[in-house]
């Protein structure tokens, strides 16, 4: 199937530091796009892969499951690791969790950690039936373009399959479990009106890690898709500070070098 207009895969390269960009659960790349650029733009080796099943139909979703999408962020983050002597993961919804769970599994590697709005459970009463019910119904309502900003809109599936909303559900038990792992300095920027993802699944995060360098901050006017949202922004400048003082970068020579 071909790949919808706009959820294609994003890379730049640049210099010697390297932040690779996860996107969420029937999601694509279009939803951090703008971000992915901005850090571009300032010299930084970008890598935003297209997870499996996504950005074409939500049929084809069906046939994918999160083994297949952490594989793909696995890989990628592999190729930044030996491109770059610095590298950031950073992520949105389910995007965050597949950070989360690249964190713990990497270890030092990874240099720091950026989630924004992280799943970390199925909060659906009948995601426990899930099991069940994805054998008679094959897909229910979507969940994209949780956006307060009119005239944004986010380029996503306009069903979720159960099937993969299952693997979904056992894959975030899985990384709630790992979030102990995680040492390295995060950054959680979540929406306290977030119609996908509760603000209880940021404050479970902060809960649980091992990270003693952590910033928690408010994105006040966005939903859940705030990369898109009125404090996208925030959310870039903030992220770009964030490298900057752990990795050394400044504008002129994140511009100039990305390290």
């Amino acid at each position: 199937m071909p790949v919808l207009p706009g959820a294609e895969p994003f890379r730049h390269e640049g210099g010697d530091v390297g932040v690779l960009l996860c996107h969420g659960f029937t999601g694509s790349p279009q939803s951090m796009r703008p971000w992915a650029e901005y850090l571009a733009e300032r010299g930084l080796t970008v890598s935003l892969p297209l997870l499996p099943g996504h950005g074409t139909r939500w049929q084809d979703m069906q046939l994918t499951g999160w083994e297949d999408w952490y594989a793909e962020v696995d890989r990628a983050l592999r190729e930044l690791l030996g491109r770059c002597t610095k590298v950031f993961v950073f992520g949105l919804s389910m995007g965050g969790a597949l950070s989360l769970r690249l964190a713990a599994r990497h270890g030092d590697a990874i240099t720091g950690v950026v989630v924004v709005n992280p799943a970390n459970k199925v909060h659906d009463p009948l995601a426990v039936t899930l099991p069940v019910v994805k054998h008679f119904v094959r897909s229910t309502p979507g969940i994209a373009s949780d956006i307060a900003k009119p005239g944004s809109a986010e380029v996503g599936y306009d069903r979720v399959p159960t099937r993969a909303a299952d693997s979904l559900r056992r894959f975030l038990q899985l990384v709630d479990g790992e979030l102990p792992q995680v040492t390295q300095p995060l950054l959680v920027l979540h929406s306290p009106q977030d119609h996908v993802v509760p603000p209880v699944d940021s404050a479970r995060v902060l809960a649980r890690v091992s990270s003693t360098d952590v910033t928690e901050t408010l994105l006040e006017q966005s939903y859940h898709v705030a990369t898109l949202d009125h404090d996208a922004e925030r959310i870039f400048e903030d992220s770009y500070a964030f490298i900057g003082r752990l990795a050394g970068t400044s504008d002129r020579e994140g511009a100039a070098t990305g390290g």
